[in-house]
């Protein structure tokens, strides 16, 4: 279930009041305020954020077409949890699209970046964090590759795929060994961006994807 007092925050600027709740509830569902099998209800979001419910309607429909949410008994949605073949075809695309995201960083990252990954990185490879803690770090080291790569379209797909990915519940880095495995691939993958080597950067991004399916495949077969 949800926290008990769901926090949700809302960026008004330059975007209309539907896609600013979308963007607020997005966000909720990629930090794990909202998880799956969790209900959501307009009135509630609503109040959360102090709009009233036809925005918060609008983000609705939003969230359902993404396949998100889906309709609930009686009034509201729920978040939809992913089947085995949709577990499969998410990370076929994360592939490709973290693949083509360190290519691109390889290329464009400017030094200040590429500090503020191995940054990150010593962070994650201390080893002393739990598996929440590792998989916020985790997401800040993707998305400083994200934006690294400077292309708005990959940007606005790897959105959309952190919020599924987020869909899949337990974290990867609740498998034992895991966050070690990471650690270093991570730690090999950021070399290939400060070496300007995108062959190598796209082969080890792919990679690590493929490790990280692994090991979700591996938690569902043990759960």
């Amino acid at each position: 279930m949800a926290s008990e007092a769901p926090t949700l925050t809302i960026d008004r600027d330059n975007v209309s009041l539907g896609e600013a709740v979308f963007r607020a509830l997005c966000r909720a569902l990629e930090n794990g305020v909202y998880r799956s099998g969790d209900r959501l209800r307009e009135d509630e979001v609503a109040q959360k954020l102090d709009v009233s419910r036809t925005p918060v309607r609008e983000a609705f429909g939003k969230l359902t077409a993404k396949g998100w949410v889906q309709p609930a008994g009686g009034r509201g949605l729920v978040v939809r949890s992913l089947d085995q073949s949709e577990i499969l075809e998410l990370y076929a695309m994360r592939e490709i699209l973290e693949g083509a995201a360190a290519r691109l960083a390889a290329q464009y990252a400017a030094p200040a970046e590429i500090a503020a990954l191995r940054d990150i990185h010593e962070s994650f490879a201390a080893g002393v964090a739990g598996a929440a803690e590792l998989a916020r770090l985790n997401r800040l080291l993707h998305g400083a590759i994200q934006r690294a790569a400077r292309n708005r379209y990959l940007d606005a797909a790897l959105e959309d795929m952190h919020v599924a990915i987020a869909l899949l519940g337990t974290t990867t880095f609740a498998a034992e060994g895991r966050p070690a495995t990471a650690a270093a691939e991570h730690g090999e993958l950021i070399d290939a961006i400060a070496a300007r080597d995108p062959d190598r950067a796209e082969t080890i991004a792919r990679s690590h994807i493929r490790e990280a399916l692994r090991t979700r495949l591996g938690m569902k077969l043990k759960g």
